[in-house]
Formats: structure tokens, C-alpha cells, sequence
């Protein structure tokens, strides 16, 4: 009874972890609309504006994977079925 509760409670904390993917999705999405009106107002400032934009994807994008690590520990090696 206790171990099905921490894996329901488990599956349920891995799925809440993965909504935090929404957010960089999103974010990803912004800047990048944002980028493309950067360089059609100033196109002789690609490289640097390309360069921005994709430097605040990279740190956008590890709140998605810190969420995925998360969820897979939460899934496949949870560290709270050693406590029983």
C-alpha cells in the first residue's frame, strides 16, 4: 500500500514537473519573434542580435531539462522507495 502511494505520488509529481516546459516554449517563442523584428529593423546587426537570442534560449531551455532530469529521477530511480 505505501509503495503504490509514492509511485502515484511519484507519476503525479513527474507530470507536474513537465508543465515547466510550457514556460520555455513560450519564452523561446518571444525571443525569437523578437530577434526577427531586431534584424528587420537593423539587419547590419544580425550576428550580434542571433548571437543574444540564442545564448537566452540556451538558458531558457535548461529549466525545461532540469524538469525532464526531475521527472525521470521522480520516474525510474526514485530515491524515496528506499525509505520503506
Amino acid at each position: 500500500m505505501e509503495r503504490a502511494l509514492i509511485l502515484a505520488a511519484s507519476a503525479i509529481g513527474a507530470g507536474l514537473a513537465m508543465i515547466a516546459g510550457i514556460g520555455p516554449g513560450i519564452g523561446q517563442g518571444f525571443a525569437a519573434g523578437k530577434g526577427a523584428e531586431a534584424v528587420g529593423k537593423q539587419p547590419e546587426a544580425q550576428g550580434d542580435i542571433l548571437r543574444t537570442m540564442l545564448l537566452g534560449a540556451a538558458v531558457a531551455e535548461s529549466t525545461g531539462i532540469y524538469a525532464l532530469v526531475v521527472a525521470l529521477i521522480l520516474l525510474f530511480a526514485n530515491p524515496l522507495l528506499n525509505l520503506l
